[in-house]
Order: structure tokens, then C-alpha cells, then sequence
């Protein structure tokens, strides 16, 4: 495996100045990230095909081990404060368990049955997300989580840094990205650990954005839970509602901290009302104003009619 093995250009880099080293480092992590590229197609049906699944309250499950697991975690901790993702509606199935996030198990990444195990105790369904991610693309707790994941109906999508292997076998969505040798064998923390956090960016972020999480840029799912965001959530209902700060906050502490619905109130729809269109399009912001673009339309053109006698039908 690619991965694994010793790449002659950097044979002797310890020898190396360390100015040298260093930026071949550097230039390894920009080829990384320049690999992904042609995996776009892959994560792109990866994203689309996750996101009527997780309409439907599905939960998202990130599995892996070692440097793998550890960046998976580290993704799907970051689901909760920037897109409000409900904290039970994320998993981790990860060789060793919680202790594994910050030390080293010998041994988990082999342990099979502890992988069912834990896709078992998960409850699965078709509306899950279970992304599984190895370096190698052949770790035994991977593949056997990825596999048995899939017999529940899951939506699997795997990625690996190595062609050809099981774990790509085994997924419904593969996603192949090839990093090639590490400057220091096998230490995938490096190449193929930056490729991997891009890609679970990418697809992560992607959901977020389709199911409307994300409106003009903005993190308008946040909750504002210190000081900080809370400044950061009355300027999203300023930029949002174009009204200013002192209006926006008033209307933020009105609606609880929810920005969508204080974005809402500053434009003048009553409580219920932005709770009932919130609700009927999914919390989705711009076809909630889209539907009041089309609203506002009608009115106008409703009572242009009335002017000159005629009718307008709705």
C-alpha cells in the first residue's frame, strides 16, 4: 500500500536542513488537498444521496480508528456548535472506544466483533449516514463496521487513501483519494489525514448547506451560547433583515436565540406564523422568503386588479 511505504525522494529527509524538511512538508500537504480533486464527482453523489435520509431525522455515524478515527471525531464534534446538528443525531463508532479520541489502543483497529457490536448497539436504519474512513482502506474495525452497516440499509459512504481495497469494496459511496507515499512512512496523520478532514469538510458542510442549515453564507443554525456568538447572531439578523443591530437584538432575545425566526420577526411576521412556514419548508430560510416574495406578489398584484375592476386569480 502507497501508504505504507518509504518514498526514496525523502529517504534521508532527518538529514535534511530543517528549513528544507519543512517545506517539503508543506509542498506534501498541498498535493494532498490537490488530490481531491478528482474526487469531487464521488463526494458530491456521496452528499446528495445523504440528504434525504437525514431529512428524515436520520442520524449521521462517523467510523474509523486510530488517525483516522481521530479525525472523523473531530468533523463531527464540529457539527453541533457551527450548523446546531443535534448532539444525538451524531455518533462515533471508533476502535476503542471513547478513551481512543486522545490515546493510542493496541490492538482495537483489528477487533471485528466489537465493530458489530457497536453497529448494533447504533440501531440503524435507511435513514442514517455511516462515513467510514482508513487511511489503508483496509482496517479490520472499518471495513467490518462499514459492511454490517450496510445490511441495515444505511446510506455507507467510505473513504480511503489506497485503491482497490475493501473499504471502497464495501461502500455505497466510495471515495477514493490517492495521496501516494507519506514524506515519513505510514505516519498518515500527515497527507492523508489533511485529505481526509477536507473531504469529511466537504461532505459535512455539503449536507449542512442542502438542508438549509447555511443561508447566504451565513451559520444561521448557531446558537448563540456566549457572548461572542451572540454578537455574531445579532449581525447575521441585521445582514439578514437589514434592520439595525440594537432592532436585531431585541428580536434575537425575543425569539430565543433562534436567528431565522428573529429575522423573521424584524420583518414584521407575527410569532405563530413564522413558526407554521418555518416548519413547512423544513426551516429552509430562503424558501420561507421566497414563499413570502411570492405572498407579497400576489397581494400587489391582487390589489392592482381591484384599481381597474378586474380580478387576479390566486
Amino acid at each position: 500500500m502507497a501508504t505504507e511505504e518509504v518514498d526514496p525522494r525523502f529517504a534521508d529527509l532527518d538529514a535534511w536542513s530543517l528549513t528544507s524538511a519543512i517545506e517539503a512538508m508543506w509542498e506534501g500537504q498541498l498535493a494532498a488537498v490537490a488530490a481531491i480533486g478528482h474526487a469531487l464527482p464521488a463526494i458530491t453523489a456521496a452528499t446528495e444521496a445523504a440528504v434525504p435520509a437525514l431529512r428524515d431525522c436520520g442520524h449521521i455515524l462517523y467510523v474509523g480508528a486510530g488517525t483516522s478515527g481521530r479525525v472523523a471525531v473531530q468533523d463531527g464534534a464540529e457539527l453541533m456548535p457551527t450548523f446546531a446538528w443535534p448532539k444525538e443525531r451524531v455518533h462515533f463508532i471508533i476502535a476503542g472506544g471513547d478513551s481512543a479520541f486522545v490515546a493510542s489502543i493496541e490492538g482495537a483497529e483489528d477487533d471485528v466483533d466489537d465493530a458489530v457490536a457497536q453497529i448494533n448497539a447504533a440501531r440503524l436504519t435507511p435513514h442514517d449516514v455511516v462515513i467510514a474512513v482508513s487511511a489503508s482502506g483496509t482496517t479490520p474495525f472499518t471495513v467490518a463496521a462499514l459492511q454490517h452497516a450496510g445490511s441495515f440499509g444505511a446510506v455507507t459512504i467510505g473513504v480511503a487513501n489506497n485503491p482497490g481495497t475493501a473499504l471502497l469494496a464495501s461502500a455505497k459511496f466510495p471515495i477514493l483519494i490517492e495521496t501516494g507515499r507519506e514524506l515519513i512512512a505510514g505516519s498518515t496523520r500527515m497527507k492523508a489525514g489533511t485529505a481526509q478532514k477536507v473531504v469529511l469538510n466537504l461532505i459535512s458542510s455539503g449536507i449542512m448547506l442542502r438542508l438549509g442549515r447555511v443561508y447566504r453564507g451565513m451559520m444561521v443554525n448557531m446558537q448563540p451560547t456566549n457572548a461572542k456568538l451572540k454578537r455574531r447572531a445579532e449581525a447575521m439578523v441585521a445582514q439578514i433583515a437589514h434592520c439595525d443591530p440594537s432592532h436585531a437584538a431585541r428580536s434575537l432575545e425575543q425569539a430565543e436565540g433562534d436567528i431565522k425566526m428573529a429575522a423573521l420577526l424584524v420583518l414584521g411576521v407575527d410569532g405563530v406564523d413564522a413558526m407554521t412556514i418555518l416548519k413547512k419548508h423544513d426551516s429552509n430560510l430562503r424558501r420561507v422568503f421566497a414563499e413570502l416574495a411570492g405572498d407579497r406578489d400576489r397581494h400587489h398584484e391582487g390589489a392592482a386588479a381591484s384599481k381597474q375592476g378586474g380580478l387576479v386569480e390566486p
